[in-house]
């Protein structure tokens, strides 16, 4: 028997009727067939899924994990270790690193502390500056990042402002990997963290229109749709660019676009007593916002969710809110949180499998299981019945900065595998 031969016995698999088990061999699908009690599984190792949820593991295309350069909020290790907990199998990290990854050796360091973690996270595939230095004045070489191990480009938290080299960026990138880009304005409130609106003038905030984003998401589309090229447009949280994305996709624009579990969760009411734990960027919108990102998620409107995990140290959110670092930490709590929305009927749990799971591998062309023969054995047990309260200590990565700190959530990952080692384990303490 082999260290990933396994049989999950009695699980429920969203999508289908009746009770499953899995066996995974040599880091692969081998079966799911219908449960048989009597079965003896030789040569694997059982664990009993007791009738909990068993879905593909999850790939976030948009985290920070801050390594190189800014190791006190959150490493290459501590960031996959949560990772883990919240049940994904691939990691896309962002390129604001220090240095910036805009070169093959930042890339090759990223993936070798990676490695030097296994078996305690997933995969990582890092996203390669867009431009040197994220300073928007000359293109990355992003031939040379690809060939390192990149699979996107971005300028992440640094929008383009000169779009002619934008334009070129989408040109140069067609026939590599995908633009990701940061949809805001540069010069409208960058950064403000606060929604400009009834919530911003209550509090006194400088606030950012939702035409911020909106602006610039049309931007990206219409370039986009003159050049025949893709672009994904990261981490929505406005019903404007819902209705721009809405109009390019009925006319055939390459666009896809994610949102995150934040704006699906959580208004700019979060802000009130100036709470720096919910200041991002872009910021938490209004009831209205959050609403139509949630059928757009459905639709299909928004092809997928990303976390942006965004973890600072305390006494960066530890200040006055102007002063605050934008920014949540949300691997650990990404699906869990999400479930509220499937209790509710907003979401189906067959959604958070095509949106979470599916759909990003698709776009990123990363590794997938579709629970085929053949697949990759990358897969979680969720428990939706498993309470528990959000504080310092449950979380896995060195980022505490959510606003869920405190709250109690029922739903929780049990465990997770990656190509049949499993990385995250609740139900046998003590393997992880």
């Amino acid at each position: 028997m082999t260290a990933n031969s396994l049989a999950i016995r009695n699980v429920r698999v969203p999508g289908r009727e009746g009770a499953f088990d899995l066996l995974v061999a040599e880091g692969v699908v081998r079966e799911l067939t219908a449960h048989d009690p009597a079965a003896s599984h030789d040569g694997h190792a059982v664990i009993d899924g007791r009738e909990m949820l068993l879905m593909p593991a999850l790939t976030d295309a948009h985290t920070h994990l801050r390594e190189p350069g800014q190791e006190w909020k959150e490493d290459i290790a501590s960031g996959l270790a949560a990772a883990a907990a919240g049940g994904f199998s691939n990691i896309m990290c962002m390129a604001n690193t220090d240095p910036v990854n805009d070169t093959a050796s930042v890339t090759r360091f990223m993936l070798r502390r990676a490695a030097e973690s296994w078996p305690n996270g997933p995969r990582l595939f890092p996203i390669g500056a867009l431009t040197v230095g994220l300073r928007g004045k000359e293109l990355a070489p992003m031939g040379e990042l690809l060939e390192a191990g990149c699979v996107a480009f971005s300028n992440d938290g640094e929008p383009v402002a000169d779009t002619e080299i934008f334009r070129r960026a989408l040109e140069y990138a067609a026939d590599l990997a995908p633009v990701i880009d940061h949809c805001e304005d540069p010069y409208m409130a960058k950064g403000s963290g606060a929604n400009e609106g009834a919530m911003s003038a209550r509090l006194g905030l400088r606030g950012q229109p939702d035409a911020a984003e909106a602006i610039q998401a049309a931007r990206d589309i219409l370039l986009a749709e003159y050049l025949g090229v893709h672009v994904h447009l990261a981490h929505i949280s406005c019903r404007k660019s819902v209705g721009l994305i809405a109009d390019a996709k009925k006319r055939g624009v390459k666009v896809t676009a994610e949102t995150c579990p934040h704006y699906l969760l959580m208004t700019d009411a979060a802000l009130l007593g100036y709470d720096s734990l919910a200041k991002v960027n872009p910021p938490l919108r209004t009831d209205d916002d959050r609403l139509a990102l949630v059928e757009a998620l459905r639709e299909g409107v928004i092809d997928i969710l990303a976390t942006d995990h965004a973890p600072h140290a305390a006494h960066e959110k530890e200040t006055p809110f102007e002063n605050a670092k934008n920014g949540i930490s949300g691997l650990d709590t990404a699906l869990a949180a999400l479930w509220e929305l499937v209790r509710q009927g907003r979401l189906s749990p067959e959604d958070i499998v095509t949106r979470f799971a599916w759909r990003p591998a698709e776009i990123f062309k990363l590794p997938v299981n579709r629970f085929a023969p053949g697949d990759p054995a990358d897969f979680l047990l969720f428990d939706p019945e498993d309470s528990w309260v959000v504080t310092p200590e449950a979380l896995r990565s060195k980022g505490k900065n959510t606003p869920l700190l405190g709250q109690p959530l029922t739903g929780r990952v049990a465990l997770t595998a990656v190509g049949g080692v499993v990385v995250h384990d609740r139900i046998r303490p003590g393997r992880t």
